[in-house]
């Protein structure tokens, strides 16, 4: 073409933003009817203020915490002022205080301040926004993509109500591309997209619309031709092109997430933390969400290396905390952690294998009643009973262990437990029999 369609253009994804909160796709359960961004963003009637109550938008990037406070100030009709944490100092955020408080005692007009990046604010930068929040001079809407309980002063928490933005689906991620196709403001229906590759650019997006329109604008740019050929038709090496990395092939609903999960699995439990490796990075380029391989990684510690190395299952619970709080991409990095460790850990199954058999012998009638010596005695009328009568409190044995009926008397054969020699746990198989030798030496 002699001149491009995008030649003089704002970002894609910056002429899509949504100018209402009707036009907003996604977070449906904050933009539910009598919501408070519902609420902040109505116009005010005659003769009343603004709502002011200051809000706190916290979720990670591309879920539309900008786009939602832009929206509430045009549909509200209050003046927005715009600050970001990187660059605005305590000067700032004083100007912006009494910009706020001019509009609000001589013109009687409500002013948003949408602070973004909260976290970055020292706590003497935070604490310049608490006079115009405490009278109403500015409603605060703030933005973080960390945990606000960490990263916000407390005096500004106790103000503000916290809402939480999610990750958008893959759909509504498609309605935003299918959108940005047609819409004027957009690509004009001058390109062209099929399903299964809208389908591929949000599953890349990973839930962040910003993300998927950068993707669509430099494909589309990788895809214009000639004037006479529009609509032109958005390849895959077009969108390859613009990634700058092939189209990983995974389904998060279909058979390639079952079995890339399953080999990833089967893969950590076989100690080749090469193949884990492997499997995590196929997952996480498909999309996968991370918060789903860290249950996984957290069951397989429990399940598959157990005893074998207590420290397995707190170390998965530590990465997944992790990635709920910070997100990807850097996510990849805990998990890969986690991964990796729970690999070349020693593998025991015998808690997995103990509480199955418990199970299975409760599900087939196998329970006994509790020995007496063994029940509550803390109500009236236990005594007569006979409950808590012969119970030997283990600390008045020097070993802290005394021979008693722990089991009903059908139940006292039972071995649940069988320790393995691996790892931790063969410490395990020595002290449990001892001390099963000691318990069930109990004379009836």
């Amino acid at each position: 073409m002699s001149s491009s369609f995008f030649e003089g253009l704002a970002p894609l994804a910056a002429r899509m933003r949504p100018r209402t909160l009707d036009e907003v796709i996604g977070q449906t359960q904050l933009l539910k009817p009598g919501s408070p961004l519902n609420k902040l963003a109505t116009p005010p009637e005659a003769g009343k203020h603004n709502i002011t109550t200051s809000v706190i938008l916290f979720g990670p990037p591309g879920t539309g915490k900008t786009t939602l406070a832009r929206a509430v100030a045009a549909s509200s009709g209050r003046r927005i002022i715009e600050l970001s944490a990187i660059t605005a100092g305590v000067k700032d955020v004083r100007e912006a205080m009494e910009t706020g408080r001019t509009n609000h005692e001589a013109y009687g007009i409500g002013t948003i301040l949408f602070l973004d990046e909260i976290h970055r604010f020292s706590k003497a930068q935070q604490d310049a926004l608490l006079p115009g929040v405490e009278n109403g001079w500015v409603t605060l809407i703030a933005a973080t993509t960390e945990n606000p309980s960490f990263s916000v002063i407390t005096p500004l928490l106790s103000r503000s109500l916290l809402l939480v933005l999610e990750l958008l689906n893959d759909d509504e991620v498609k309605v935003i591309l299918r959108t940005a196709l047609s819409d004027p403001r957009g690509l004009n229906e001058k390109f062209t997209l099929t399903e299964e590759l809208a389908s591929s650019i949000a599953r890349l997006a990973s839930g962040d619309a910003r993300r998927a329109l950068t993707i669509l604008e430099a494909a589309a740019l990788a895809s214009e031709g000639k004037a006479d050929q529009a609509p032109f038709e958005i390849s895959e090496s077009a969108i390859e092109t613009a990634i700058d990395r092939a189209l990983t092939r995974y389904d998060k609903d279909g058979d390639q997430h079952y079995d890339i999960i399953s080999a990833f699995i089967k893969s950590v439990r076989g100690s080749d933390a090469d193949a884990a490796v492997h499997y995590l990075a196929r997952m996480i380029e498909g999309g996968e969400d991370p918060r789903f391989i860290a249950r996984r990684l957290m069951i397989l510690a429990a399940e598959d290396i157990g005893l074998a190395d207590p420290q397995a299952l707190p170390l998965a619970v530590a990465a997944a905390e992790t990635v709920s709080l910070i997100g990807m991409p850097e996510a990849r990095i805990p998990l890969a952690e986690a991964t990796i460790y729970l690999a070349l850990a020693p593998k025991s199954n015998s808690a997995y294998l103990a509480i199955n058999q418990a199970l299975d012998d409760v599900r087939n009638g196998l329970s006994g009643e509790v020995p007496k010596p063994l029940r509550s005695s803390n109500y009236p009328g236990a005594s007569k009973l006979g409950n808590g009568r012969g119970y030997s409190y283990p600390h008045d044995d020097i070993r802290a262990v005394a021979a008693q009926q722990y089991l009903a008397a059908e139940l006292e054969a039972k071995t649940y437990y069988r320790p393995k020699e691996i790892g931790q746990e063969r410490e395990l198989v020595e002290r449990w029999a001892k001390l099963r030798s000691i318990i069930r030496s109990f004379k009836r």
